[in-house]
């Protein structure tokens, strides 16, 4: 079938009609659907009222969506702030390396439901049928181009270059302080941490480089200036995704050689969540018994999801590419020739610089705002005991989330303000399933949060809303809608003698 009949086929109202119309037709379906809903949140009288109902921590894809499920559900007086410049936010012109994403194109993704808000949608009206048949995989930068176009269409007002630096509470209330252009304090009610992949994280440093010259080693998710990399030796550690893309970027940059150093035996080839990837798990994995969600995570974590296909091909396609199996690293040092590694086994090797595909380790102490309740947050290691042949210390230091996002006391009663923490990231993987930072499931783990959200807030003012339906006088008759009357004689009931 050629590809001006497989266009012709696929095409839709949205092919070619530009972005103006485009965005014309999303707030027409908006305003069908009501948007924004009235805001019904009590504007409660307190000894200190809040300045808002909701700050939300990152600008990014969770942010926004999260922004626009808030005010769909009728929650307003919202906050949205992001350390990074506008256009910047999240990973994905930042230390995102990978030429394409993993997900499929047609995924919805952040339309929270509307057809006129994804990718899909964008893309159609910007190129055409023609090149959407075309497209194989959604390139990176472009991914960005649409969430850009995202946060526009929306209005989303997102604060940027505003960090969040100290956390405390108030009473009932948070007192938050921001540090941007100037610092200032607020209060607020409830705090979403919608921060990405990275949220309640720290990138994961082995100890074999801590006596290593930083200028000779890098994570993969720093500012490394690939160009300095030409000509030179690079090794990098691991061959997850992040690990692959780093060591193409270094090859494209013209380095002499690049060793991926793999402590499997066995390139990891199998992603195995795509294998049950259904609303079904989404919908069902957070009512699981907490020995069933582990299991899953576990399993999921010892099996290891596997770099993309285009992104291996990427690397391999370079002759001076290899992949080392079988290399845990043991020891690094500093040489007359660069850098010089032991392995476990007994080998070593001789390299320039050294990448460290090593990810993220979830660690709610690297959330330095929260102070010292962060160490009261309850983690899975603290709720649940694993068998044996199960253990897996980085799951266990995942947070042990409410049904609500919502943070969990490991103490009962020392931090009691936990509760209006919600962690929509990452780091609620373990916990809830993929519905807070991966693609295929966000919207739904948006809808999510913002319904608990709204059962929370109406349930603390529920004395305002009951007084709010004893004083509302509003008549829906006017009293000339009717006449009375009386029953005629005849038609009246008779004693019968």
């Amino acid at each position: 079938m050629s590809n001006s009949t497989t266009a012709a086929q696929s095409a839709s109202s949205y092919d070619d009609i530009g972005l103006d119309a485009l965005e014309r037709r999303l707030q027409d379906d908006l305003q069908c659907l009501c948007y924004p809903s009235v805001n019904w949140v009590a504007d409660v009288e307190r000894d200190t009222p809040a300045d808002s109902d909701v700050l939300i921590v990152g600008g990014g894809m969770c942010g926004l969506l999260v922004w626009f499920a808030l005010r769909t559900a009728g929650i307003h007086n919202v906050r949205i702030i992001d350390q990074s410049p506008a256009g910047s936010e999240g990973p994905w012109v930042n230390y995102a390396r990978m030429e394409t994403l993993r997900s499929p194109k047609q995924l919805t993704g952040p339309a929270y439901g509307m057809a006129s808000l994804t990718f899909q949608a964008w893309y159609r009206a910007r190129f055409g049928a023609a090149q959407w048949d075309e497209l194989d995989k959604i390139p990176r930068p472009q991914w960005m181009e649409y969430l850009r176009w995202y946060r526009q269409a929306l209005q989303v007002p997102v604060e940027n270059n505003v960090r969040l630096a100290h956390v405390e509470s108030r009473g009932e209330l948070l007192a938050l302080t921001l540090e941007g252009a100037e610092a200032s304090a607020i209060t607020v009610r409830k705090l979403i941490y919608a921060t990405g992949r990275d949220g309640i994280a720290k990138a994961n440093i082995p100890d074999f480089v801590s006596d290593v010259d930083k200028s000779l080693w890098a994570h993969s998710s720093e500012d490394i200036d690939f160009t300095s990399l030409r000509g030179k030796r690079v090794a990098v550690v691991g061959v997850g995704a992040s690990a692959v893309d780093n060591a193409a970027e270094a090859l494209e940059a013209g380095a002499s050689e690049v060793r991926h150093l793999i402590r499997r035996t066995e390139m990891p080839t199998i992603n195995k969540m795509m294998g049950i990837g259904s609303y079904g798990f989404v919908a069902g994995y957070a009512e699981l018994s907490d020995e069933w969600r582990w299991r899953f995570m576990q399993y999921s974590f010892a099996t290891q999801t596997p770099s993309p296909r285009g992104s291996t091909l990427r690397v391999s396609r370079h002759e001076n590419a290899w992949f080392h199996f079988g290399k845990s690293v043991s020891a690094v040092r500093e040489s007359s020739g660069g850098l010089l590694i032991d392995f476990a086994d007994g080998s070593q090797l001789e390299t320039d610089f050294l990448i460290l595909g090593t990810g993220f380790s979830t660690d709610p102490l690297a959330r330095r705002e929260l102070g010292d309740a962060a160490a009261n947050i309850r983690l899975w290691e603290d709720a649940y005991t694993p068998p044996a042949d199960e253990e897996n210390a980085d799951l266990g230091r995942f947070p042990y989330l409410a049904e609500d996002f919502s943070f969990r006391e490991k103490q009962a009663g020392r931090t009691p303000w936990l509760k209006h923490v919600h962690c929509f990231n990452y780091g609620a993987t373990a916990s809830l399933g993929k519905v807070s930072g991966d693609i295929p499931g966000i919207s739904e783990g948006a809808r999510w949060l913002a319904k608990s959200l709204s059962a929370r807030l109406y349930e603390e003012d529920i004395a305002i809303h009951w007084q709010h339906m004893l004083d509302y006088s509003k008549p829906e008759l006017q009293g000339d809608e009717w006449t009375p009357s009386e029953l005629p004689e005849s038609s009246m009931t008779r004693k019968v003698i």
